[in-house]
């Protein structure tokens, strides 16, 4: 292994996932975190006038120290990633780098600054540049590189998806015959309120989800009557998805509590639990 795959190695192991005794990739990513953190909050912060005007020159400076961190970040993945097999060409591999998810996320996550910095147009004291820094946002998806529990996340859903699919599809099947029903039976009475079906499906929305803002609603007896059977059925249909995702985050904690022990894990598709793990017979009373 020559000088230069040695370092690469060394700085992508670094930029990686810290591992439970390398302490260096450790700090790294605890300040990196922290600087999505803060970061995150300026952005928010700035959105209310008084304070951004009044604390400019700070934001600027804590904008210039974050960009310059994300940006050398983001040249050392660029740097590195060459190591990976499937990036090993210095040229193509690197552009196909450059379009993976986390690599565009990593580029919005400094580009607000260098557009503001080149083109005036997109500088914040103008409204297009301040909504264009909002794409700073993105850098709270960075998160993913420096801890694990978005990757569970997406974990999850892979592992549910069939089952969230068929949920989903029920309360969008739902939700479009209750709408068009109310749309038939409210419109004679109320045609401002329920102008369309897409209209209605905003109030099949609200009490579908048992949310209720009270802006939208029927004022016949018929249309009560579906009303308060689509709230009934919508309390024990959006159970569902958060059921389904439960039951997919218990087989995932657990499966890496057993790989942390060294076995492997196998999940019953049919009642959830580990194949591999051994029967359990309940002692007679006898």
């Amino acid at each position: 292994m020559t000088e230069s795959v040695h370092l690469k190695l060394k700085v992508a192991k670094i930029l990686d996932l810290a591992e439970p005794d390398d302490r260096v990739s450790k700090f790294i990513d605890l300040f990196i975190l922290g600087l999505i953190f803060l970061n995150t909050i300026a952005v928010a912060l700035e959105t209310v006038n008084p304070i951004f005007n009044h604390y400019y020159r700070e934001f600027r400076r804590f904008e210039q120290f974050s960009v310059f961190v994300f940006t050398i970040e983001y040249l050392l993945r660029l740097w590195s990633c060459t190591i990976i097999p499937k990036y090993r060409h210095p040229i193509l591999g690197r552009l196909k780098f450059m379009f993976t998810p986390l690599a565009i996320i990593d580029l919005l996550a400094i580009l607000p600054f260098f557009l503001s910095l080149y083109l005036p147009l997109f500088s914040p004291q103008f409204r297009l540049g301040r909504s264009v820094r909002l794409i700073r946002f993105f850098r709270v998806l960075k998160l993913n590189r420096y801890t694990d529990s978005l990757s569970i996340l997406v974990r999850v859903y892979r592992l549910k998806k069939e089952e969230l699919f068929v949920s989903f599809f029920v309360l969008v099947v739902l939700l479009f015959i209750s709408s068009t029903l109310i749309y038939f039976i409210e419109s004679p009475a109320q045609p401002e309120v329920f102008s369309s079906i897409p209209a209605a499906i905003w109030w099949g929305t609200i009490t579908l989800t048992t949310v209720g803002y009270g802006d939208v609603y029927p004022v016949t007896i018929l249309g009560r009557i579906i009303g308060g059977i689509l709230a009934i059925l919508g309390i024990g249909l959006f159970a569902l998805p958060a059921g389904i995702l439960a039951s997919g985050f218990s087989e995932e904690l657990a499966a890496r509590k057993a790989k942390k022990r060294g076995i492997d894990v196998i999940i019953c598709p049919h009642c959830g639990e580990d194949i591999n793990s051994p029967p359990h017979y309940e002692e007679s009373s006898e």
